[in-house]
């Protein structure tokens, strides 16, 4: 089987949560501190030496474009100032070799549609799908751990976490079987089920590497919950034909689909932030002790 070249980014969704923010500006583009969200995604992915950034968007998603756009106004002006550090930083938001590729949704359809999406651009290999609403601080990047996971194994991979059984609602959860330290073998899996219903409380999180035989399962399953294509529900068809892993990945994951984990990672990075990481962190201080 090929190596994992190319990674997709659905980033159609309307970011209601985070309205009005999100009123004109997509939620990817949301800092935590000086870089969107979709930058710490793909970098995740670069890491896991990706070269192909396959962005599944709609409308008033141009601004993602734009970033990952040269911009000759802003590096032209930069150099007339001399400012030549920040010249860098705008130019390396993305290294040379990496390719950027727009795919429209024209319809939010669900997670499983907006793969669908990317087909044409995929050439039947296998693949990654990053959320960026999640962002995982690790070590050693995410999907690089996944990454190397399915160099081994050869089969689908997906990045769980145990979750309180109470959000059950808000997740793909799965039944696994354990196969060796943090790697699991899938057994079922279902999308969102009340925490009354739910078979366990390991959860996807936003990260998965699959084979391209996922497509043929999307292409037959018929829409599941809140009327969507899901991901989940292709899943659960996959597992009669293939193997399927979880893995319970290394790092400390920040829902940044939420207020709250957006405010957390805010603060998780911004501690260890090259040039404001100490003030920071002194502010901090100072605001918890009065």
């Amino acid at each position: 089987m090929r190596k994992i070249t190319k990674a997709v980014f659905p980033v159609a969704g309307f970011g209601s949560r985070f309205l009005p923010a999100t009123k004109a500006s997509p939620k990817e583009m949301m800092p935590i501190v000086d870089k969107p969200l979709i930058q710490y995604a793909v970098e995740e992915a670069v890491a896991a030496g990706m070269t192909d950034m396959v962005f599944v968007t709609g409308r008033h998603k141009r601004a993602i474009e734009d970033h990952f756009d040269k911009a000759y106004e802003i590096e032209s002006e930069l150099a007339s100032r001399g400012k030549h550090a920040l010249l860098e930083l705008v130019r390396d938001i993305i290294p040379r070799h990496v390719n950027c590729i727009y795919i429209r949704q024209p319809e939010q359809l669900g997670l499983g549609h907006a793969v669908q999406c990317a087909r044409p651009v995929l050439n039947e290999e296998p693949f990654a799908v990053i959320l960026a609403d999640d962002l995982i601080d690790a070590r050693t990047p995410v999907m690089r751990q996944m990454v190397d996971v399915f160099d081994r194994e050869q089969a689908s991979v997906l990045g769980v976490l145990e979750v309180p059984r109470e959000q059950t609602a808000s997740y793909g959860i799965v039944v696994a079987e354990a196969l060796r330290p943090r790697l699991e073998q899938v057994r079922g899996i279902v999308e969102k089920p009340d925490p009354d219903a739910a078979p366990s409380n390991l959860a996807v999180i936003g990260r998965y590497v699959l084979t391209p035989a996922i497509f043929d399962h999307l292409g037959r399953i018929r829409p599941g919950a809140g009327g969507e294509i899901q991901l989940t529900d292709a899943i659960a068809s996959l597992l009669a034909e293939q193997r399927v892993l979880a893995y319970r990945f290394e790092g400390k994951r920040y829902d940044c689909g939420s207020k709250l984990g957006y405010l957390q990672a805010t603060v998780a990075l911004g501690v260890r932030h090259a040039e404001v990481g100490e003030d920071f962190r002194a502010y901090l201080k100072e605001f918890t002790a009065g």
